[in-house]
């Protein structure tokens, strides 16, 4: 190992096994580190698969190694080759890149077969004849073995059915190939797992020259085998798994022996991780799609606004441990918050527009301010704001009596418009329902940018846009998709807890115009309202915007994933 790499501090259980591994006598002593990503082409990824994802890619990266890109694609049931782009755009996304090395599980099919021949030579597997209802029956328990009429079959018989099963001359579930290890064993895993099975799905890149598949727990070590991984990190349920992992390596003349390691997966509270449920609620409509702004997906969470940085922020603030636990969304939000306070730019929107006309302010008159982009980053600049007579605030900062604790408009209230003048109500106007439809006020000329020459005090500041110079846009505000913090918990049915108010849709909404400018950028902070982003449905002739996170920050963890 290199001084370098000697010099690198391990900040998780994970990288301390990797340091050991590469260390003078490790097991990997002299060769650089190698991991792998292997999603499954059968939905789009989600901010679980994220920590994954930052988990191979990061370990690689922090100790000088590579990292692959595998298309785990053992199941042709559901893979197909949208979702094969649509994982690599994501990936691309988040900032990660693979280089040449792209593979496929599939890349390795005759490689699994031969594997497999050879576990059947050495009398390690046979074929059997059992239903996958008469193998529960048959799999005993603590204290019982599992037993099998078909495991002593001869070598050259199982061969035989072997080959032929791959050549197609039995339906699908007439046999399967099963690895011969210990029927008494304490771990169910190790009882003469089926590793072949007949399946006449043609595949989406090797149509229909395979009716037989692998099996993930033989697949697996094979595909990280012939790919020179080193360190193979896969989340906590695949620990009871890793004997067999190290079995079928043991047991096959592989090229090499890769280590697994197993973290806690990702379980993130008002959500739902699990493909299939995900997959129901795209195929059944509760959402818009895989990209809807309320799903946890990559697609998603981009859509919502969500950016590379605050999502790998995410990951490495949760680490990774042994023990499962529930984050709160609100840690989530709050790497957004981070990232957006530095880089998203400062405008001004009401998303519930009510008139306010300055009476004592010249009819014809219009001018402008000059207003900061972002406080956080003066390189930035500024952008002009036009004032004029009339203008739009939110309904909710006028009321037509003081209420304690109220420090916005009310008759003889004074506030600050921002960075602009300090104006004081006089009243308002009420439509035939007795509706306000109007606010009145009077501004003090000596105010100008909200200063307050004389020293009084003013509590209040509220936002505004022009009502001679804004655009129009629809507003939609989201909210967690489930009522419940652990919608699947146990044996609940997740659909019961679908959040009817998880999303509003705003019409009407009045912003400023430079969001129309050629080269406007997509992520915003509408002041005093929260962080928002252009979605793709958004025109020039009609805006959308996406509420990211509001501009509330507060988290708190279960569990024993760290901050």
């Amino acid at each position: 190992m290199s001084e370098e790499l000697s010099a690198v501090k391990a900040s998780n259980f994970v990288e301390e096994f990797v340091q050991e591994d590469i260390a003078p006598g490790g097991a990997y002593a002299g060769r650089q580190v190698h991991t792998r990503f292997p999603p499954e082409p059968n939905g789009y990824m989600h901010i679980g698969h994220a920590k994954a994802l930052c988990a191979n890619f990061g370990v690689a990266e922090k100790f000088g190694g590579i990292c692959n890109l595998r298309m785990d694609d053992t199941n042709p049931t559901k893979e197909n080759e949208e979702f094969v782009q649509a994982l690599q755009d994501d990936i691309h996304w988040l900032g990660y890149d693979w280089g040449d090395r792209f593979y496929h599980a599939s890349d390795f099919f005759d490689q699994m077969y031969a594997f497999a021949v050879e576990l059947i030579q050495k009398g390690l597997a046979y074929v059997c004849e059992l239903s996958p209802e008469e193998m529960r029956a048959n799999r005993g328990d603590l204290t019982t073995p599992a037993t099998c009429p078909y495991r002593d079959r001869p070598i050259e018989e199982s061969l035989d059915l072997f080959e032929r099963m791959k050549n197609g001359e039995f339906p699908e579930g007439r046999y399967t190939l099963r690895a011969k290890i210990d029927p008494a064993s304490g771990n169910f895993n190790m009882r003469d797992p089926v590793i072949y099975r007949i399946n006449r799905i043609p595949h989406h890149r090797t149509g229909t020259k395979w009716c037989i598949y692998p099996m993930y727990d033989f697949a697996h070590p094979i595909e990280d085998a012939m790919e020179g991984i080193t360190h193979s990190l896969c989340s906590l349920e695949y620990e009871d798994h890793r004997p067999l992992y190290d079995w079928v390596i043991d047991h096959i003349s592989a090229p090499c022996k890769p280590r697994q390691i197993e973290f806690a997966r990702l379980g993130i509270d008002h959500t739902v991780m699990s493909k299939r449920k995900l997959r129901k609620l795209v195929e059944e409509q509760y959402v818009s799609g895989w990209d809807d702004p309320r799903m946890p997906t990559l697609c998603g969470l981009r859509r919502r606004g969500y950016t590379p940085a605050s999502i790998r922020a995410f990951c490495d603030g949760i680490g990774l441990t042994k023990t499962n636990s529930v984050v709160e969304y609100s840690y989530l939000e709050h790497c957004l918050r981070d990232d957006l306070n530095q880089s998203a730019r400062r405008v001004m929107c009401v998303l519930h527009p009510v008139k306010l006309t300055i009476t004592n302010y010249p009819e014809e008159q219009t001018e402008t301010f000059s207003v900061e982009n972002n406080p956080q980053r003066p390189e930035d600049g500024e952008r002009p704001l036009t004032f004029s007579r009339e203008l739009f605030i939110e309904a909710e900062d006028f009321l037509e009596a003081k209420v304690k604790g109220y420090n916005r408009l009310y008759p003889g209230n004074e506030v600050r418009l921002k960075s602009a003048y300090i104006i004081k109500c006089t009243g308002c106007v009420k439509d035939e329902q007795g509706q306000v439809v109007e606010v009145l006020a009077e501004y003090d000329p000596a105010t100008r940018g909200g200063d307050t020459p004389d020293g009084r005090k003013v509590r209040g500041t509220i936002h505004w846009v022009d009502a001679r110079h804004y655009a129009q846009a629809e507003v939609r505000l989201y909210e967690n998709l489930f009522t419940d913090p652990e919608p699947d918990a146990g044996d609940k049915d997740f659909l019961e807890y679908i959040n009817p108010e998880s999303l509003t849709v705003l019409k009407g909404c009045k912003i400023e115009c430079s969001v129309c400018e050629e080269g406007a950028p997509t992520h915003y902070q509408f002041m005093r309202l929260g962080y928002f982003c252009v979605d793709p449905d958004s025109r020039p002739e009609a805006l959308v915007f996406n509420r990211s996170v509001s501009l509330k920050d507060g988290f708190r963890q279960r569990g024993e994933e760290k901050k």
